[in-house]
């Protein structure tokens, strides 16, 4: 029969021992020491002048004194000697010094390693739940490069669905910012977190840009034919002008106050010579005069009539209204 366990080298006690309670002993307080292991400090090298009982060090490189030789082992303290014990891979302790659990791995104790590949949620000085399953409670979040760029990616599965940044107060939506709804990119507001309003948005397929109180984009028109803007508001001004490789085209330009709404209405401010103010006039793509731009409002729309001859590009801006 052998001396000792073959892992944590316990003494057995052997067949006609004498004082069994000696071996039997030993082998208690040596459990006592590394089941639910705890040491007082990792890498430690110096004993304490006054050790308790019981207590443990790992023990780091050139270990002094009552320690010297020792390096790597756990050194503890029971009867007024120091017994020395060499850790296994794999052991865990709890250094009370670090205030970590550490892990013995190829002669040396190392904090071990955290698995955060598909974690059900992750808190960081918060609580993360089944919808925020990331949950961050700081003054600031800092996102910084590795290097070189950095992107910020919010996904959606498809255009219905919604990809955006929310702003609270108090847990109740108060702006957002996202494809909400669509792949447009808008920017809401809303006074009690039900109900928001587009106060900006930005087409995905034109790249122009719609507001409550400016709306900006292009239209290109056939020669003698007719387009058609919807305005986004019943009223306001609306500046128009012709893109040209010659820009700007004053005389192909205009400012004037529009009305689409019940009372149709189109009055001139300011018009170049070769635009022509058709009021309510249903444009056809023959009533202005050739080698001009017709002009006219209908129900919620404003006809943009091109009789230059060749297809042009006109650049429109709404202003006010609603």
């Amino acid at each position: 029969m052998p001396d000792n366990s073959p892992r944590l080298v316990l003494p057995f006690i052997q067949p006609s021992q004498a004082q069994k309670h000696v071996t039997h002993n030993e082998a208690i307080l040596k459990l006592d020491t590394l089941v639910q292991l705890t040491v007082e400090a990792f890498g430690a090298t110096t004993p304490p002048a006054l050790p308790q009982d019981g207590e443990a060090h790992a023990l780091g490189a050139s270990a002094t004194g009552a320690w010297a030789g020792q390096d790597d082992m756990i050194a503890v303290y029971n009867e007024n000697s120091w017994t020395f014990i060499a850790p296994q891979d794999g052991w865990q302790a709890w250094g009370k010094a670090q205030g970590k659990q550490q892990i013995f791995v190829g002669g040396s104790w190392i904090v071990p390693a955290i698995d955060l590949q598909n974690v059900g949620g992750v808190g960081i000085n918060a609580t993360s739940d089944a919808t925020n399953r990331l949950s961050v409670s700081s003054d600031a979040t800092l996102l910084n490069h590795d290097g070189d760029d950095h992107q910020l990616k919010i996904n959606k599965a498809v255009t219905g669905d919604t990809a955006s940044l929310m702003f609270q107060t108090g847990w109740s939506g108060r702006a957002e910012m996202g494809t909400t709804g669509d792949d447009d990119f808008h920017i809401k507001v809303s006074d009690d977190g039900s109900s928001f309003q587009d106060a900006l948005t930005l087409r995905s397929d034109t790249g122009t840009t719609e507001a409550k109180c400016l709306q900006s984009g292009k239209i290109t028109i056939g020669s003698d034919s007719v387009g058609l803007i919807d305005t986004p508001s019943a009223g306001g001004f609306v500046l128009l002008t012709i893109v040209d490789d010659d820009f700007p085209l004053a005389n192909h330009s205009c400012i004037l106050v529009y009305d689409t709404g019940s009372s149709l209405d189109l009055s001139s401010m300011v018009v170049g010579s070769k635009i022509e103010n058709h009021g309510s006039t249903v444009l056809d793509g023959t009533i202005s005069s050739v080698n001009r731009t017709g002009l006219a409002v209908k129900t919620g729309q404003l006809q943009i009539e091109n009789r230059m001859n060749t297809s042009r590009v006109y650049s429109y801006t709404f202003l006010g209204g609603l």
